[in-house]
Formats: structure tokens, sequence, C-alpha cells
């Protein structure tokens, strides 16, 4: 997998605030751009599905990783693209460090769009941590 993008931002929250946030699914949509719906099968656990409808087509990611509190994998796989985002929690007193990173490859024909594909996952993802800021910090309902 190549990195597509890393993103990191420091909210305000105490991580088990943050963490609600995070996982909150059907909340989601409210930092998440481009999501107009999600949902998770059977809550925050690893083999979990992860429902989410954007630009009208229903998508699935799978939870591969939990960390309670510090960490979630999740994992989406559409034709011949995967991509991994992970999220990490560091506490600090009162304010939570969070870094997001998004990893993709590439398979069969869509190799040599992997730059492109990246370029637009970046585009498309990189100011999650911004938003879930706003959210979690009460800027954004």
């Amino acid at each position: 997998m190549r990195r597509a993008f890393e993103s990191k931002t420091v909210i305000d929250r105490p991580a088990a605030e943050v963490w609600r946030e995070l996982t909150d699914w059907e909340r989601a949509p409210r930092w998440m751009p481009g999501i107009d719906a999600m949902s998770c099968d059977a809550g925050t656990a690893p083999g979990s599905t992860v429902t989410f409808r954007t630009r009208g087509r229903a998508r699935t990611s799978t939870i591969t990783e939990v960390e309670p509190g510090r960490a979630l994998t999740l994992v989406s796989v559409q034709g011949g693209v995967t991509a991994r985002y992970t999220y990490r929690l560091l506490p600090s007193d009162d304010r939570t460090r969070v870094r997001l990173t998004a990893d993709v490859a590439t398979a069969g024909p869509w190799v040599v769009l992997g730059p492109v594909v990246r370029a637009a996952i970046r585009r498309a993802d990189a100011h999650q941590l911004t938003a879930l800021r706003e959210v979690v910090q009460g800027g954004r309902v």
C-alpha cells in the first residue's frame, strides 16, 4: 500500500469524548465529507461491516483493527482499489492528538491510475480531522 495522505490535529476534549464521536457511525456524516449516511452492523469490533452511502451508492468498509479509545482501522475494497484508513488517538490531559493515515493499493487495470486514485482520496478526505475537531468542540451540529 502507498500513502495517500496523513493528517493530524489536536482536539480540545478528552480522548473518550473524541472516541465516542469517531465511532458514532450514524453521526459520522457530520464530519465525513461526501457521506450521506452511515451505519455499522455489529458495533465497533474487528470484522464488523460499516455501510455508508456516498454519491448515491452504498459502499462498505470492514473494521480490521480496534484498540478501544485509541485506534481504529477501516478497510474498503472497491474493484481493484483497496483503501485503509487508520485513526489514532493520543490523549494528553484534556486534549487529544488525533492522526489519520490513508493508504491505498491498486490492482489490475487500476495500477496505472494509482496516483490519480490517491490524489482523489486526499482531496476528498484529508480534511476529515478538521471537521471532526469542529464537531467535537461544538462548532458544528
